[in-house]
């Protein structure tokens, strides 16, 4: 090897060094803060957050379990596993990532949260450790081609604002072991918690957080949605067609995560029948659209079948013709807004109507 290419990859080697050493912080990062609600571990730094000010939560109350369709995946290619029992929440969702002091274990740290939780009045949902919790017991949020893990269905890796290499993003992609995860109610708060804490088995470029334990906490607190969407009334609906060949509509809403239309979507639904029966000649594309939360083909999935459930109450409840109507799920392919922010994401998960 020549003295040049030795210096070359030396320089390179010290140059990774202080890229490791500087993902040990000395402060939170910028604009983070604690939760009134709940302490932090004493000693921890927040390494990653993220505030929603309205979003969809799923709190797991029982270990996961692999989908009986084998060929499903995530957008990872791993198989796909979900909680046998959940909470579906809404609300403002903050995330923090703490990184804990050293010489302290997961369980130390999952502990000291469940008594600050019990302080407030609040009660554990569900425990688990290790294995017990399923999925792969050795992954965070990052990683593909085998099994989900706990912290992928809490929050995937495309999900995870920070960028690549950063303490954030290191905390919540690398492998693990050990792993503790706490959900519990806070009532009094009207709000509930997660609380995932592991030791982390880095690789190089992260190495300076090998064996540190993390916290990750998500905090979802009971909020009311900001009524933003007017109802649009046939007649609007007719001529916004009429000048565009289509219409968004966002008071056609379902469950979280599925295909169950809630009962708050049947105004919307009895426009669109007015809509129908006063031009008999139109017929409709029904387009369901997700925002980027998971794997396009999850969404596309899931928006195909909210295209299906709205015509099928169309047809049931307001005896539409099936000929005239043709549901379609579109994924994240069209979004309107920037999927960075849930004002964005709000405004791409839409029901449209296109004329055809």
């Amino acid at each position: 090897m020549s003295r040049a290419l030795t210096m070359t990859l030396l320089l390179l080697l010290l140059a990774l060094d202080a890229g490791a050493d500087a993902l040990i912080p000395s402060a939170d990062v910028e604009g983070a803060r604690d939760p009134d609600i709940l302490k932090r571990y004493e000693g921890s730094l927040i390494v990653s957050y993220d505030d929603e000010a309205f979003g969809e939560y799923l709190l797991p109350t029982a270990p996961l379990r692999m989908d009986p369709d084998r060929a499903r995946r995530d957008a990872h290619n791993n198989r796909w596993f979900a909680p046998v029992e959940s909470l579906p929440l809404e609300g403002r969702v903050v995330r923090l990532v703490y990184l804990i002091p050293e010489g302290r274990s997961p369980l130390e740290v999952v502990r000291n949260y469940r008594d600050e939780v019990e302080a407030r009045g609040g009660r554990a949902l569900f425990e688990c450790k290790r294995e017990e919790c399923g999925g792969d017991s050795g992954r965070s949020s990052g990683g593909g081609g085998g099994e989900m893990s706990l912290a992928m269905v809490l929050r995937p890796a495309e999900r995870i604002p920070d960028p690549p290499l950063s303490t954030g993003a290191c905390a919540q992609t690398e492998r693990i072991q050990d792993q503790r995860y706490l959900a519990a109610a806070l009532p009094e708060d009207q709000a509930h918690v997660s609380v995932l804490t592991y030791s982390l088995k880095t690789g190089h470029s992260c190495r300076a957080l090998d064996g540190r334990t993390i916290a990750v906490v998500d905090l979802i607190e009971a909020k009311a949605r900001e009524q933003r969407m007017v109802k649009v009334a046939a007649p609007e609906m007719a001529r916004t067609i009429d000048a565009t060949g289509r219409i968004a509509l966002y008071g056609i809403l379902f469950d979280f995560d599925q295909a169950t239309l809630k009962p708050e979507s049947a105004p919307v639904l009895a426009e669109i029948a007015t809509l129908l029966r006063a031009d008999a000649g139109l017929r409709l594309l029904v387009v369901g659209h997700t925002d980027n939360a998971g794997g396009f083909e999850y969404n596309r999935d899931l928006s195909q079948r909210r295209a299906e459930a709205v015509v099928a109450a169309l047809v049931r409840d307001h005896g539409v013709d099936r000929a005239r109507l043709f549901p379609v799920g579109v994924s994240y392919a069209a979004p309107v807004a920037s999927n960075q922010s849930e004002e964005g994401r709000a405004q791409n998960r839409r029901v449209e109507l296109v004329q055809y």
